[in-house]
């Protein structure tokens, strides 16, 4: 069964920073390692785009977030500093499957580049994932590439996620992802939060 993921975008203003960190670092992130089948927590600080804060979680099954021990601590069951925190940070928050491969992990990588491809139908995958490939698994930089979907309603979003040893150097080839180029509306890059 492929993996289930949870990424959130976060943008906290600048009076709220110190304790926006302090509260992810201390409750958030604990907190959600502590539910089963959230297999991995990492954060990351973006250097080239917006929104500032990056967080990846990978899931053993796309339905973790419906689990009775998610819900226990989500939503509307946030604690008061989770609640106090996220109403004052800007949040994109997105879940779905990890199409390819299906079953990797995130690990630690000094870069990651994510692409997204929004309202796409879901014959758009095999695109995604060749154009992804096509870009970024010869690069010498490369650690692994990896292509998650989720279904917003109205159409299929894709993230392009690729954890890579250095900065990647090169020119996006757009032309690999054929028509699918037009619906890409974010290239940010990320450095490991510390």
């Amino acid at each position: 069964m492929n993996k289930g993921f949870l990424l959130v975008l976060m943008q906290p203003p600048p009076t709220l920073e110190e304790e926006f960190n302090a509260w992810y670092d201390t409750e958030h992130i604990p907190e959600r390692l502590a539910v089963p089948g959230f297999e991995t927590a990492l954060r990351y600080v973006c250097i080239d785009g917006a929104p500032r804060y990056l967080a990846m979680y990978d899931l053993a099954r796309p339905d973790v977030l419906n689990s009775p021990a998610y819900l226990k601590v989500g939503f509307n069951n946030a604690s008061p500093w989770t609640k106090r925190v996220t109403s004052r940070v800007r949040i994109y928050r997105t879940f779905g499957v990890q199409v390819y491969p299906g079953t990797n992990l995130t690990g630690r990588a000094a870069r990651v580049l994510l692409l997204r491809f929004r309202a796409l139908p879901s014959a758009a995958q095999d695109t995604i994932i060749a154009g992804m490939r096509a870009n970024f698994e010869s690069r010498p930089q490369t650690l692994q590439v990896r292509v998650f979907a989720y279904d917003t309603g109205a159409g299929v979003d894709f993230l392009g996620f690729v954890e890579a040893r250095a900065a990647l150097d090169g020119v996006l080839d757009l032309e690999a992802f054929g028509d699918c180029r037009n619906a890409l509306d974010l290239v940010n890059t990320y450095t490991p939060y510390t």
